[in-house]
């Protein structure tokens, strides 16, 4: 009889005791590793998905720890007992979305002291722009060690896009015009998103579908690295045509960029921003009632096309009751 195909180790773990003495150097260890992504499963034993370049990050982390009088291991790992595979990339996905959560505070406040008007003072201008690089860098480097795609991203990308928007001219009435598409164009495309769909990814293909292009197809794809076939068009993901703008969510940026002018979707539009970006802007009363509802679809299936499927049916009760409603 024989024995089952070896089952690859998905992850690395770092474990590793740092004497107590000198306090800095626990601290310095600890910043490295968060500056690699890791993530702590348990004290002093840290984790990294498996890959080349993650072995040689904590190969020199091991060696530094060695030279200052610790000890450390470094061994590939499947979980089989106690955590999930899941359950550790949830340890992920909450640390970089604490880094978006952070660096979107940072570039609201630079929003913040831009004035009103369309006009900026040149020193002002200078100033904000130095900063919003250095956002820019920040972000970058949060996503550089996004290894699972935190659905915080696209909301600081559409925040720093709208940011650099603001600073480099007023808008030119032209240019506005010219960038909303015409539907005809967009006709039976394939739209790529990524895997793992949930309220805005949701929501933003279901306006696809039913408002913008009928004959769409949706193909779901790696959170990271993916280079787009001729003739996808990518939504509410890293890099896409379409995706955060300024403080929009994508379903908002859609309803604006192809003029989908039915009133019914105000409301849904405030419900998914509010949900999405979680920046209580609306302050709809069915905002939570229908963020669990996504939600427990999400837990029920891990299948994109279904949960499509499912959430699909939610925002057409959806429609239906804001069409209806008088008011």
């Amino acid at each position: 009889m024989s024995s089952a195909e070896p089952v690859e180790a998905r992850w690395l773990l770092l474990i590793h005791q740092v004497p107590p003495k000198p306090n800095y150097f626990r601290v310095k260890i600890w910043r490295r590793l968060q500056r690699l992504g890791a993530v702590a499963i348990k004290n002093s034993v840290y984790v990294l998905p498996r890959s080349d370049q993650a072995l040689e990050d904590l190969e020199w982390v091991r060696r530094e720890i060695a030279e200052g009088g610790g000890d450390a291991s470094i061994c590939e790992a499947r979980f089989v007992e106690g955590l999930s595979d899941e359950q550790v990339e949830a340890l992920f996905h909450a640390a970089r979305d604490a880094d978006y959560v952070q660096l979107a505070e940072d570039v609201r406040r630079l929003f913040d002291t831009l004035p009103a008007g369309r006009e900026i003072a040149e020193e002002q201008r200078r100033q904000a722009a130095s900063e919003h690089a250095r956002l820019e860098r920040r972000f970058a480097e949060i996503a550089g060690i996004d290894f699972f795609g935190a659905a915080g991203r696209e909301a600081v990308d559409g925040l720093l896009a709208g940011l650099g928007q603001r600073l480099r001219a007023q808008v030119r009435p032209s240019a506005a015009a010219g960038e909303a598409r015409q539907r005809s164009d967009v006709h039976g495309r394939t739209w790529v998103t990524h895997r793992g769909i949930h309220i805005d990814r949701i929501a933003s293909a279901w306006l696809i579908r039913r408002f913008i292009d009928p004959a769409a197809k949706f193909k779901f794809v790696p959170g990271k690295g993916y280079r787009p076939e001729h003739g996808e068009l990518r939504f509410d993901m890293f890099e896409a045509e379409y995706t955060h703008e300024g403080d929009q969510c994508t379903f908002e940026v859609l309803v604006r960029r192809f003029h989908v002018a039915d009133a019914a979707l105000q409301p849904i539009g405030e419900i998914v921003h509010d949900i999405d970006l979680k920046d209580a802007k609306f302050e709809r009363p069915e905002s939570a009632g229908i963020d669990r509802l996504i939600a427990g679809i999400a837990m029920a299936t891990k299948d994109d096309a279904e949960r499509l499927a499912q959430g699909s049916g939610v925002f057409d009760g959806l429609y239906e009751y804001y069409r209806r409603k008088k008011g």
